[in-house]
């Protein structure tokens, strides 16, 4: 029997509702620059997460602030991997400078959906990540193809669901171009939330189901009914005895 699910939010965005979504999840995942974020913001976002007691990981994304790392690059593999580190590295530095230690690592946006297909990128990734193989996890979309590449390579992995996005029938996710890639309802997101978890599968775009066993749940900071989603959800766990594990 499921005893409790990890629930996290990408947070450092800029959207300034970390205070409102951080009583409800128990990780975070901090923008590092890529995409959104510089040592401020992460500074004072780490900081509002250690009042929480909420774990905090490393959000890298493609260094295209101009797209909000939703597009696509194609990098040089020296490029790549030296804005991967930088990124990690400057959390890192800002968590030192807190005393508190970095969780997890999961990539954002179309570099996230990128690694999902393993191949030469996922590779690279996880190899700029080697430091960091026995310090912590990476979170890596359910089934997969980068998940089992990071499993054999020894890594940590948290197997991760998205409550507010629709799926693919192949366990991708619905572009955001098309509508209603992204849930806004309360309660089809938590009808989607208890499907993963008690049946261990999802719905997708065309009825059939993908199977998943998500070990983190993840609700998008920026979706325009975040808190709503999760007063709604966490509700609704707690009633079905899942809770959010701190």
């Amino acid at each position: 029997m499921r005893t409790g699910i990890d629930l996290n939010c990408d947070v450092g965005e800029g959207m300034g509702n970390e205070h409102l979504l951080f009583p409800y999840i128990s990780s975070c995942n901090i923008a590092t620059g890529g995409h959104a974020g510089d040592a401020r913001s992460m500074f004072e976002v780490a900081s509002l997460a250690a009042e929480h007691q909420i774990r905090i990981g490393a959000h890298p994304s493609y260094p295209d602030r101009g797209h909000f790392g939703r597009i696509s690059r194609v990098m040089e593999k020296k490029e790549f991997q030296a804005s991967i580190e930088a990124q990690v590295d400057g959390l890192l530095q800002v968590l030192a400078s807190l005393n508190l230690s970095m969780h997890h690592i999961k990539a954002h946006g179309a570099l996230y959906n990128d690694l999902a297909r393993g191949g030469r990128m996922a590779l690279e990734y996880l190899e700029v990540l080697q430091p960091f193989r026995k310090l912590c996890i990476l979170y890596a979309p359910c089934g997969s193809e980068f998940a089992r590449v990071a499993t054999e390579r020894g890594y940590a992995i948290w197997e991760e669901a998205f409550a507010d996005r629709a799926y693919e029938p192949d366990g991708s996710l619905v572009s955001r171009s098309q509508s209603g890639a992204v849930l806004t309802d309360p309660a089809a997101v938590a009808q989607q939330v208890l499907e993963m978890v008690r049946r261990n599968r999802v719905e997708c775009s065309d009825g059939s189901f993908y199977a998943m066993t998500p070990g983190t749940l993840c609700v998008h900071g920026d979706n325009p009914k975040a808190i709503a989603i999760l007063e709604y959800l966490t509700k609704c766990l707690s009633e079905a005895s899942i809770p959010v594990l701190k």
